[in-house]
């Protein structure tokens, strides 16, 4: 079942953490299932893209933070925190350092390659639901309490650079739940305890300093049902913030602008909704809920006069009336005109073999694309009826063989044959020690009532299937308790859903929308 999902930078794939431990990587433009890496034990929470897509970070439910391999597949580090993770995200520009928000704790900024960590400073030592985020180039760090407090970090020094409270109107104050910034401009949202989103551009922020009190650009709310948002995020040219209801599968799309009302997306009801995304660079979003990732997207309408302007539509056939000299091979009563604009224009050479950088894979910063960057997975093909060994020995000569060597060598060539010859190396785990952070706490998600059927008793991977996704990651088994594959009815107006034949994971599988 799906838990969590995030894009890589250029929405070519899609990584969905898995309540079996499992990421599953799915290829967005062959819409198959590129890779499945078998990360943690427990229920992935968190996962998070580096900046060229070679790497990714997850977070289980058992406090472990680890950075992966993606085309190797293989573990690199491993970080132990004393409490549950609600977060994990690496820095824009500098993939050695990844920002951690543990529950009940300050935030932690951990460097990879000395595997030592930073805990950032906090406004208020007795109130740590602390919640963070880098900004849009990793150059300051949004940290957000409990108490409304909002504090702008330097990442380098962590030198307080400006702070305010959200405040509700009066002098309340509202918890902040989540901050999330758009990839284009300078525009971030922050989701509050109060059922409101609140627009900010980052340079006021910096402006106003120290206990400020900059003003929204925008107040995003449902004010016929006051429905808390579970999580909200920018499209990917930052004009538009969609956020999903925390009570149904629901998701509200607004204008930033303008900041009206644009479109509700429904669900099937009685599903609670666990994660959105918003594809970097097209309007796609992907949405979660129980343990099925549903893609939404408009309804394509083919226009053929977009090719040729001058083609026609035919409710019948027309008998086609033939000009004198429309096949001849020369029109000999053509005269010749003087190449003039577009024809001589057509006479030209056409340069057809640079390619120029797309705009919409690129920072402002940025003139060139990223030539080292990850795009997409190689996936091997699947042999239907693979032969036992097709290019060792015949079958009655291993069979001999084996005899002769008895059964213990018997195992050493299997394992040698399941896996690659080289030994791995076992990854580095590193305990992160904070000062005064509870052991006992359950993450969220864990105790999360009324969605799925007792998470608790199916969170984590069944005993004695490690190593069977090896032998066939397509075709999981299903456990008691899972659920089958759930495709979204079509609410949302021209949404056509069609299942997609993989499924994610036991009991998960992507409806897709064409």
């Amino acid at each position: 079942m799906a838990l969590t999902c995030t894009f890589n930078r250029w929405g070519t794939l899609l990584a969905v953490g898995c309540n079996d431990g499992r990421i599953v990587i799915w290829d967005f433009l062959t819409r198959g299932i590129a890779k499945i890496i078998s990360a943690h034990i427990h229920p992935v929470c968190s996962l998070c893209w580096s900046r060229d897509g070679h790497k990714l970070v997850s977070a289980s439910t058992d406090n472990i933070v680890s950075q992966w391999d993606v085309l190797s597949g293989d573990c690199d580090q491993r970080f132990r925190f004393p409490s549950p993770i609600l977060k994990v995200q690496y820095h824009p520009r500098d993939q050695n350092r990844v920002l951690v928000c543990p529950m009940k704790s300050a935030p932690v900024m951990l460097t990879l390659s000395d595997s030592k960590h930073v805990v950032l400073p906090v406004d208020d030592d007795s109130d740590l639901n602390v919640v963070a985020s880098f900004d849009r180039r990793g150059e300051y760090i949004y940290t957000g309490n409990a108490k409304g407090k909002i504090l702008v970090l330097k990442t380098d020094t962590q030198d307080l650079v400006a702070s305010f409270r959200v405040t509700t109107g009066t002098s309340n104050t509202t918890a902040i739940k989540s901050i999330e910034f758009a990839r284009k401009g300078s525009c971030f949202l922050i989701n509050t305890a109060d059922r409101i989103i609140r627009v900010y551009d980052g340079r006021e922020i910096l402006t106003c300093g120290r206990d400020g009190e900059p003003e929204p650009m925008q107040k995003l709310q449902d004010l016929v049902n006051r429905t808390p948002w579970k999580k909200c995020c920018f499209s990917g040219d930052g004009e538009y913030i969609v956020a999903g209801s925390a009570r149904q599968h629901a998701l509200y799309i607004w204008e930033k602008s303008i900041g009206n009302l644009v479109k509700i997306l429904h669900g099937t009801r009685g599903e609670l909704l666990l994660d959105v995304a918003w594809h970097p660079v097209r309007p796609i979003i992907a949405s979660i809920s129980s343990g099925v990732v549903s893609i939404w997207a408009q309804n394509q309408v083919e226009n053929w006069s977009a090719f040729a302007p001058d083609f026609k539509e035919l409710d019948e056939n027309v008998e086609y009336e033939e000009r004198e000299s429309e096949f001849d091979i020369e029109d000999e009563d053509k005269s010749e005109p003087e190449q003039t604009g577009a024809d001589a224009a057509e006479d030209e050479e056409v340069d057809v073999t640079s390619v120029d950088p797309i705009a919409a894979f690129c920072s402002s910063d940025e003139e060139l694309e990223d030539s080292k960057a990850l795009l997409y997975l190689p996936i091997a093909p699947e042999v239907e009826d693979p032969e036992e060994n097709p290019y060792g020995p015949p079958p009655d000569a291993v069979q001999s063989s084996l005899t002769d060597e008895g059964i213990g060598s018997e195992k050493k060539r299997q394992s040698s044959s399941d896996g690659p010859q080289a030994p791995k190396k076992k990854p580095k785990t590193t305990n992160i020690e904070l000062q005064g952070v509870p052991n006992d706490e359950v993450h969220p998600l864990l105790g999360v009532k009324g969605d799925g059927k007792s998470k608790k008793k199916q969170a984590g991977r069944p005993k004695g299937s490690k190593g069977k996704d090896k032998d066939s990651p397509f075709k999981p088994k299903l456990y008691k308790g899972d659920r089958g594959a759930l495709p979204l009815e079509g609410a949302a107006k021209g949404k056509v859903q069609a299942e997609l034949g993989q499924p994610l994971t036991a009991g998960g599988a992507i409806s897709e929308l064409l």
